[in-house]
């Protein structure tokens, strides 16, 4: 079969060419963005890559157009296929029919977490001796890929609970059919096409309702979540308690006991009893939570818990979550894909846990659909109390004031750790303002969900040149 695929460059559709060029179709593709890495991933794949949607392509005449959901009416191509009649789907229907038919497909979905949780969940199997096929958003430490067809039945993917195409307005998941089922969390998020978070819910009940009897569903400790369960389950659920504390052992479900400051240790419990124990170089409570999930997900497959734990002590995460892009005369840079309220104030937590009282500095960008409309705007600003200083990246785009929020936001903080708040109109700015102010043990996590203007490589570029470190 010939598929060409609209919005080839995205990360879900760039995995899925690479899958169908692996199971012997040919593959093309086109996008607005073609460029490193996800273009010099597909072209070593051997998938022809065509810049923009000129309705000339309708010529390379495909069995199928794969439809992204970049794509929108009045895209030239998109056009052009509706004149013609010609035959396209959406890329998570594609998927579905003719990768994961026959298969056990765990599937991960939340608000948060999704892409380092699945990356768990494959590595445990892979570990396990079972020869997993994934699909991950994002590129995990321990594979060389973001996607691959496995050798065996079990397939791994991360599932989104963004809408599926401009003409399909379900969520990516319900084309899943999963066997087995983590719901890791759930909050407000998308403010770009769900009008509520019971419209979220909604939809995390539609792919609930596919589950078989003999699945499993595996849902964290939380209201948003538990009132999904509450509009009917027709399989096996077990729940997650995360950090329980001292009464983690009276916990039906999963929890985690004798957790580290740092939580880089920590305890695994099934109904109350040890199963296991993670060592490992992560932080962060919600990383405990990701881990909890991706044992208990394995579990349902046959991977005892015990071996999942150990294979989570070699897990080495997931680029830009938390990623350690460098130490420049003790100043620790970091990569986070930071996307919500929730996940940033985590994250930094975590941080905060491991480095004690040394100086934290967070860079962000409000860069999703749900914070460029400031729908989380009071959450956003308090997301950084962990942090001693925050240097907020000010676009135009916004649709709320920035600066006037982040000003009274740091008149009215009266925590111990936020000593600065500040928004900076350019990204050269902040990278000016970092190369005065930076001192040896200082922590700058750069957080966005976006390529934030290069900024990354662009400091560490200057903090290279500045400490002549070559």
């Amino acid at each position: 079969m010939h598929i060409h695929i609209l919005g080839v460059c995205g990360t879900f559709m760039g995995s899925l060419a690479l899958l169908a060029k692996a199971a012997g179709h040919r593959v093309t593709g086109c996008d607005m963005n073609v460029y490193p890495p996800m273009s010099t991933q597909l072209e070593a794949a051997g998938i022809e890559l065509i810049q923009g949607f000129s309705a000339e392509q309708t010529g390379l005449n495909p069995d199928v157009f794969v439809i992204g959901n970049v794509v929108s009416r009045g895209n030239e191509l998109m056009e052009e296929i509706l004149d013609r009649g010609l035959l396209y789907v959406s890329g998570p229907q594609w998927l579905s029919e003719n990768i994961l038919q026959d298969k056990w497909v765990l599937a991960v979905a939340g608000t948060h977490g999704k892409t380092t949780t699945t990356s768990m969940l494959a590595w445990i199997l892979e570990q396990a001796d079972m020869q997993p096929g994934f699909l991950i958003g994002g590129v995990p430490g321990n594979f060389t890929e973001s996607a691959r067809l496995g050798g065996s039945d079990f397939f791994v993917i991360e599932a989104d609970e963004y809408d599926t195409a401009f003409f399909d307005k379900r969520s990516k998941f319900v084309h899943y059919h999963p066997r087995t089922l983590l719901l890791n969390n759930l909050e407000y998020d998308h403010a770009d096409i769900f009008p509520d978070l019971a419209a979220i819910q909604k939809q995390f009940h539609h792919v609930v309702r596919l589950v078989p009897r003999n699945g499993l569903v595996l849902t964290a400790d939380q209201q948003a979540l538990l009132d999904v369960m509450q509009m009917g389950c027709w399989s096996e659920q077990q729940t997650l308690h995360g950090v329980s504390g001292n009464n983690a052992a009276t916990n039906q479900g999963w929890s985690a006991a004798n957790v580290s400051e740092g939580r880089d240790c920590f305890d695994v419990l099934l109904d109350g009893e040890k199963v296991g124990q993670v060592q490992w170089t992560l932080s962060g409570e919600h990383n405990v939570q990701n881990a909890l999930g991706a044992i208990a997900a394995a579990r349902h497959v046959g991977v005892v818990p015990a071996l999942a734990c150990e294979a989570l002590g070699l897990f080495r995460g997931v680029k830009r979550r938390m990623e350690l892009l460098g130490e420049f005369n003790g100043i620790r840079v970091y990569d986070d894909f930071a996307h919500h309220p929730t996940a940033i104030a985590s994250t930094l937590q975590g941080l905060r846990a491991q480095v004690g009282g040394q100086n934290i500095v967070a860079v962000l960008e409000p860069r999703s659909n749900t914070m460029k409309q400031g729908v989380h705007q009071s959450a956003l600003l308090q997301s950084i109390q962990s942090a001693n200083q925050a240097l907020w990246f000010a676009p135009n785009h916004l649709d709320w004031d920035l600066d006037a929020a982040v000003s009274y936001s740091a008149k009215a903080a009266s925590n111990t750790e936020l000593q600065s708040s500040r928004t900076v109109s350019t990204t050269q700015q902040i990278i000016d303002m970092l190369l005065e102010s930076s001192q040896p043990g200082d922590h700058i996590v750069i957080m966005s969900n976006g390529g934030f203007e290069g900024i990354h490589q662009r400091l560490v570029t200057a903090m290279k040149a500045k400490y002549d470190l070559g």
